[in-house]
C-alpha cells in the first residue's frame, strides 16, 4: 500500500524516528510524583503504582526522605503511596484524574504520557504479551 507516495513500511519507520526524536528531550518532572506500570495477567488488570518525590533546584527527582537522587534503573524499595488498578486504561485513567481526593499528578504533559502507556499497557494484556514501560 502506497501513502502519498511511501510505502507503507517507511511511513511507519518514519513514524518510529519521530517518536524517538520527540522521546529525546528535556522533559520536567512533575512535583507530584512517579508512576510504576505493569501488567498482571492472572487477574487480566493493569497496576499503576504512584510514588512520591521531591525536585531538586537542578529539577532532579530525589528521595523525599534520604534526598538522593532517584535512578531509573535502581532496585529501589520504595512503598507506592497508592496501588490503582483497573481491567482497561479507561477505567484506570479515570481513577487518576477523576475525584475529590487530591490528584496523584499536577502536570499535563504527564497525564497525556500516562494516557499513551495505560493504552499500551491494555494493548499488551489483551494481546497477552509483556509489557515494558517507555
Amino acid at each position: 500500500m502506497i501513502l502519498q507516495g511511501i510505502n507503507k513500511e517507511d511511513a511507519f519507520d518514519q513514524i518510529d524516528l519521530l517518536d524517538e526524536k520527540l522521546s529525546d528531550r528535556f522533559i520536567a518532572l512533575d512535583p507530584s510524583g512517579y508512576f510504576i506500570i505493569k501488567l498482571n495477567q492472572s487477574s487480566k488488570k493493569i497496576v499503576v503504582e504512584h510514588y512520591g518525590n521531591d525536585i531538586d533546584e537542578d529539577g532532579i527527582a530525589v528521595d523525599p526522605e534520604t534526598g538522593k537522587p532517584l535512578g531509573c534503573h535502581e532496585e529501589q524499595q520504595r512503598a507506592p503511596i497508592k496501588i490503582y488498578e483497573g481491567r482497561t486504561a479507561k477505567e484506570v485513567g479515570i481513577k487518576l484524574t477523576e475525584g475529590s481526593n487530591t490528584l496523584p499528578l499536577s502536570r499535563l504533559d504527564h497525564a497525556l504520557y500516562l494516557g499513551r502507556e495505560l493504552q499500551k499497557a491494555e494493548s499488551c494484556l489483551r494481546d497477552k504479551k509483556d509489557y515494558i514501560q517507555d
